[in-house]
């Protein structure tokens, strides 16, 4: 039931919030005085009427600014660039092509691709190319000036509050380069050193979330795939000729998935098919467990030879490793 229970809330992106009361409070109030202020200087360059449609876009930079300062589509460049290569985009669509739906899908696609190679992706960026098509006469009206007011000055309101509310809570600084992370206690810092190679678990993901109290759009098992491709390209592969008998190996896989086997008879055959080894799952998933796989699988599957040091399991440095191979 829970295992299924488990599945439903991962299929549908429920994974829950690490962040404090406080910090959902302060990210609301936040968008709260970025978006009013914004209001303001809209309406006074093309009516109410027109205002609320423009500020739909800033609306949703708001979100992302004051919800997610660090964030990569938060960034100065992005929200400046995205804004304004949009803003290009849509009023030259609106000027150039006849048909408005034609306009329309035109200035959110190309503003899409612009804000890719430019490297400014921010996703409200494709509703400020719209509104230029369809924002109505109040919009139509200013042609290009549309860039400067009100889409750039309201990007610069949105910029200069998040700069400065942000300002005053050290974990949340905008820019992302500005924030000030709490350091690890003198405790922590002792226990890295004394684990030569630490295995990362689910637990210290959360807890790695938890100390940077702030919305993160990335959730565990993405980074637990960051964590297995990034450990596989960093090693040299196994060889099989390197899978000797009676020693451990780890897959150095992350959370549940982590198992250590010890290689407990040989084929006696090198090379092809018929070159099986035979292991024990000594530790992790499927503790306790026999198997028979090819060598080369088994090179395959592991990632490093671990070696057993004070009821912990750590790494055999790969020098070490070879030298006792040859």
């Amino acid at each position: 039931m829970r295992k299924d229970l488990r599945f439903l809330t991962g299929l549908l992106g429920l994974n829950g919030s690490k962040t404090s009361h406080t910090e959902k409070l302060v990210a609301g109030l936040g968008g709260f005085s970025g978006i009013l202020l914004t209001l303001l200087v809209t309406r006074h360059f093309v009516g109410t009427a027109d205002a609320a449609l423009i500020v739909a876009s800033m609306g949703a930079s708001a979100v992302l600014v004051f919800a997610v300062p660090h964030g990569q589509l938060s960034q100065p460049w992005a929200l400046l660039g995205g804004h304004l290569v949009s803003a290009l985009i849509g009023v030259s669509c609106y000027l150039l092509i006849p048909d408005p739906l034609t306009a329309a899908a035109c200035a959110v696609g190309l503003a899409i691709t612009a804000m890719y190679y430019l490297q400014c992706m921010h996703p409200p960026g494709g509703a400020t190319a719209l509104s230029a098509v369809i924002g109505g006469s109040g919009v139509h009206e200013l042609g290009y000036q549309y860039l400067v007011t009100p889409v750039m000055l309201n990007v610069a309101v949105i910029v200069t509050v998040a700069i400065l509310f942000n300002y005053l809570f050290p974990w949340r600084r905008y820019p992302a380069a500005l924030t000030q992370y709490p350091r690890r206690c003198k405790a922590d810092a002792d226990s890295d050193q004394a684990t030569r190679e630490p295995t990362l678990s689910q637990e210290d993901f959360e807890y790695a979330l938890q100390r940077m109290n702030m919305y993160v759009d990335i959730n565990k098992e993405d980074l637990r795939r960051i964590y297995n491709l990034a450990l596989h390209r960093t090693r040299p592969a196994f060889r099989p000729d390197d899978i000797r008998l009676g020693h451990y190996y780890s897959n150095g896989a992350y959370g549940e998935a982590w198992s250590v086997r010890r290689v407990i008879d040989e084929s006696g055959v090198r090379g092809g098919q018929r070159d099986q080894i035979i292991y024990r799952v000594v530790a992790g998933k499927d503790r306790r467990s026999t198997g028979t796989m090819a060598r080369q699988g088994f090179a395959h599957w592991a990632e490093y030879e671990v070696q057993l040091i004070e009821n912990a399991w750590q790494r055999v440095p790969a020098d070490k490793a070879a030298e006792e191979a040859n």
